[in-house]
C-alpha cells in the first residue's frame, strides 16, 4: 500500500474567487497583516499498487481524468514516506 498526497492548485492568472473572499473576511476581521489568500486542494489516498512507479502512473491518469481540469489546475503527486 501506497500513501499518496495530491496537491491541485489553480495555475497562475486563474482566477480564485474563494482566496479572493477569503481575504477580504480576514480583512475585515482585522488580519490585515495577511496580504494573499490562495485555495489550494488536498486528496490524500491509499492506494494498492507493486512498485512506486504503478503507483504515480495510476495517480497521473486519476488526476488527469477526475480531480482536476489540465486548463486551469496544475498538481503534485508525492509518496509518502512510511
Amino acid at each position: 500500500m501506497f500513501e499518496v498526497k495530491v496537491t491541485i492548485k489553480l495555475k497562475e492568472g486563474v482566477s480564485d474567487p474563494e482566496g479572493a473572499n477569503t481575504l477580504k473576511a480576514l480583512h475585515l476581521l482585522g488580519f490585515e497583516n495577511v496580504k494573499n489568500a490562495k485555495t489550494i486542494r488536498t486528496f490524500d489516498l491509499l492506494i494498492d499498487g507493486e512498485n512506486k512507479n504503478d503507483v504515480i502512473r495510476d495517480v497521473e491518469q486519476i488526476c488527469q481524468r477526475l480531480l482536476t481540469n489540465p486548463v486551469i489546475h496544475t498538481y503534485e503527486i508525492k509518496i509518502m514516506d512510511g
